[in-house]
């Protein structure tokens, strides 16, 4: 089932992402303004908390006291239907040793929390029926770097990145949590001073925009557990200087600054197509149904015997190339070879490296698209 990412409102599971501190109200005030306040509304169907063990405890305490938990009279006042969030749903950070996190203070800290942070958005954009809100409004400053960030490597179109503004007094009062439908008097100086009405706080959303930078991130990045540094690293990458470096002995190629193994028949096909390249001759058409290509073949397996060597195993290849190449292994090899540079390189890096296709005198050639001058043969470092 496909979804329409300009309304995140209508996925089914629809994931409010928050971190705190010493001010859990952060996500009561979140919820008022996407669920109550947003129009067309946008009512989490759950809540991921990030925070600190101090952080934790005030939030179990504040939000979720099954008597007097704000969260819970949120959802009474205002009529919301069941949203998920408990105990299980608070992620404690956790230092290298494991160890609930009081606050971040040291640099193993710091990475720690990158580290968690990155692997819970990472986690929960793997689900195509979820459309996140990352509120970066409370906890530390790294805490919200930290989550912004993450989204920008892993977000969707679907997802949204915030600020809650309320207005004052009401940004600094630990009773408020939200404007309650009906009058409810609370200090205007923590306990002291004359009496507000929380009925009369305004609060808003300021929604930030972000850069998506998924598509530049491999696929082992989107799959697997991930370090911060690494999705970094291999974002930025994605925007590097593009250049081709085919080592055929060792059954590999550079892209850009990622080494990776290809397979013989894959290698062969694009050294073939980047020789050509160099050589600034025209790009090929693909062989038409039952006329294979004789020149293609040759060149073709040239390219082959020198990545499997003399006494390599090229029979079955050799066999099927003996009449020249036919259109089905044309077609079917650069979709091998596509597949391959997509899941090592991401989606937006390996565009570059991809096997073009463009009109001329009415039919379709392909080649590759690298400037010649960006094109080596040569041995790649162990």
């Amino acid at each position: 089932m496909t979804f329409d990412a300009a309304h995140p409102e209508a996925y089914p599971r629809r994931v409010l992402v928050a971190v705190t501190g010493k001010s859990p109200q952060i996500v009561t005030e979140t919820i008022y303004v996407l669920a109550v306040a947003g129009s067309p509304a946008f009512v989490p169907t759950e809540v991921r908390l990030v925070t600190t063990q101090q952080g934790a405890e005030l939030a179990l305490e504040a939000l979720l006291d099954p008597r007097d938990g704000w969260f819970h009279r949120l959802r009474s006042d205002y009529n919301l239907p069941p949203i998920q969030f408990d105990a299980e749903h608070i992620h404690v950070l956790t230092d290298a040793s494991g160890g609930y996190l009081d606050d971040i203070r040291t640099p193993a800290d710091n990475t720690a929390a990158a580290d968690a942070i990155t692997q819970l958005l990472c986690e929960l954009t793997k689900d195509e029926s979820s459309a996140l809100h990352v509120s970066i409004a409370g906890g530390r400053k790294t805490m919200g770097f930290y989550l912004g960030y993450a989204l920008s490597l892993y977000g969707r179109r679907q997802d949204k990145l915030s600020h809650v503004l309320v207005s004052p007094p009401y940004e600094s009062l630990r009773e408020f949590f939200y404007p309650t439908p009906k009058s409810e008097p609370i200090r205007a100086t923590h306990g002291q001073g004359d009496a507000i009405d929380a009925r009369d706080g305004k609060v808003e959303l300021g929604e930030i925009p972000f850069v998506r930078l998924r598509e530049g991130l491999p696929e082992d990045l989107l799959a697997g557990k991930i370090r911060y540094r690494d999705a970094v690293e291999a974002a930025q990458q994605a925007v590097g200087r593009v250049e081709l470096v085919i080592d055929l002995p060792a059954k590999r190629v550079c892209a850009g600054e990622r080494i990776i193994s290809l397979p013989p028949v894959q290698l062969a096909f694009l050294a073939w197509l980047a020789r050509r390249q160099q050589a600034r001759l025209c790009w090929l058409p693909c062989p038409i149904e039952d006329v294979p290509e004789h020149e293609y073949a040759r060149a073709f397996l040239r390219e082959y015997d020198a990545i499997v060597g003399p006494m390599g195993f090229r029979e079955r290849t050799a066999e099927r190339l003996e009449k020249g190449m036919p259109g089905d292994f044309f077609s079917q090899t650069k979709s091998r070879l596509h597949r391959a540079l997509n899941k090592a390189l991401g989606r937006r890096e390996a565009t570059a490296y991809l096997v073009g296709r463009r009109t001329e005198a009415r039919r379709k050639v392909y080649g590759l698209d690298i400037p010649p001058s960006d094109i080596r043969f040569a041995a790649l470092p162990p």
